[in-house]
């Protein structure tokens, strides 16, 4: 089993509020912890059983001598704890030399909390992580034993579990969800963004390889017909960590399609982290199975690389109600405000709602719209100008433009199947 360590734990939240300073066995915080306990010097060592972290305020080691701290620190090393951790300032005004010492010489991890958090905080929070990991080991090893699943590493079976839970809604608490991502090899830093991602036809070393590119890490599995993914990109990156994560999938030249979540900070909540995963799986949904509204962008054998935010029309549309009374919706969306223009094409084929839309998302730039189109600007004009005499209203009116472009994303998304 993959067990939570020293180095792990320090990273929670809850300890960060305690300004931890490691004074001794900065090289041994790889030590698995197997529960975290609180107790003092003159209870002995004799409740210990090894792999602990011992919280202590230190009110035993003010009241000894010399000889019995470095005997004491001793005891602890003998016993197999995995760290000590001593709050400072009110029982202890500092920790004393000869115990920094003895911890250096029996390579004991000796921390300093320098500010007060109640050690049932710290130790509801780290030993929840435990037993929730020692779950997700199990999760892990169900899905190992799916009969005529491919075999896999911890890791991808930790991630797998993980993102299985994010994708569906779960929210652990964020000392456990750190804690199994963790455990699965999955550590961004502070001051990194985190952006979901799911694809078709994205390998996950190349998903790896393009996330490196970028100085990133990625926490990624995958599922049947779709890899899910978090990644994870430092400030260096760019302001724009979407287009960032875009571009460096683009790179890899591999037909695929992807679609990136919005952006969250590395300190949000697991919630969030959820959230992203969720939006990201959502747009691929809809890239794949409704028409786009502007066909050309790539061609055939590039990757098809959307955005949450570049389909965020189309997915509050679709949001919530049940496949009927959303194409209902939509219909009467799309009928409402088009009509006209939808008689017209029902008996006349010249893809006038297809020409307003991506002319409405383009700010109504001719260049930009014939370019799309792959039309002259003549033939565009035309369009626009029978598109105009249809509705009987002027489509650059900015007061028109929110309904227009609802009503035409409406109709692109009725012609997807089903």
């Amino acid at each position: 089993m993959t067990a939570l360590t020293l180095r792990d734990i320090l990273s929670f939240e809850v300890l960060g509020r305690a300004a931890p300073e490691v004074l001794s066995g900065a090289g041994a915080l790889d030590r698995p912890v197997r529960w975290v306990h609180s107790g003092e010097v003159h209870e002995g060592a004799s409740f210990l059983y090894g792999g602990e972290l011992l919280l202590t305020n230190g009110f035993g080691l003010s009241g000894a001598d010399a000889g019995g701290r470095r005997a004491y620190v001793r005891e602890l090393a003998a016993r197999g704890v995995a760290g000590v951790a001593v709050e400072v300032g009110r029982s202890l005004p500092d920790i004393p030399a000869e115990v920094v010492a003895e911890s250096t010489r029996v390579d004991l991890p000796l921390v300093a909390l320098r500010r007060v958090v109640p050690f049932v905080r710290i130790a509801e929070a780290v030993n929840t992580a435990i037993v929730a990991l020692a779950l997700a080991e199990r999760t892990a090893s169900r899905l190992r034993d799916i009969p005529g699943a491919a075999p896999v590493a911890d890791r991808e079976a930790y991630a797998a579990a993980l993102l299985a839970e994010l994708a569906d809604g779960s929210e652990p608490s964020q000392a456990e969800a750190l804690a199994r991502a963790a455990q699965a090899g999955f550590r961004p830093g502070r001051g990194h963004r985190l952006l979901g991602l799911a694809a078709r036809g994205l390998p996950t070393p190349v998903l790896e390889r393009a996330a490196r590119g970028a100085g990133g890490t990625v926490l990624a599995a995958s599922f049947p017909g779709v890899v899910l993914a978090l990644l994870s990109l430092p400030p260096s990156a760019g302001r724009d960590a979407v287009q960032a994560a875009r571009q460096a999938l683009y790179e890899t030249r591999t037909p695929m399609a992807a679609a990136v979540g919005p952006a969250v900070p590395a300190e949000a909540p697991w919630a969030r982290w959820g959230e992203t995963l969720r939006e990201a799986r959502a747009a691929l949904e809809l890239s794949v199975g409704v028409p786009p509204a502007e066909p050309g962008r790539t061609r055939p054998g590039e990757p098809q690389i959307t955005t949450a935010r570049a389909l965020a029309l189309e997915r509050e549309l679709t949001r919530g109600t049940s496949p009927a009374g959303r194409r209902d919706h939509l219909a009467g969306l799309a009928s409402g405000t088009l009509g006209p223009l939808l008689e017209w094409e029902a008996t006349h084929p010249s893809d006038l709602v297809r020409t307003l839309e991506v002319h409405l998302r383009n700010g109504c730039s001719p260049t930009r719209t014939a370019a799309l189109l792959h039309i002259g600007r003549q033939s565009l004009y035309q369009r626009l100008e029978r598109i105009v005499g249809l509705l009987g209203r002027d489509i650059t009116d900015p007061e028109a433009h929110a309904e227009l472009l609802i009503a035409a994303c409406a109709h692109r998304l009725l012609r997807a199947p089903g």
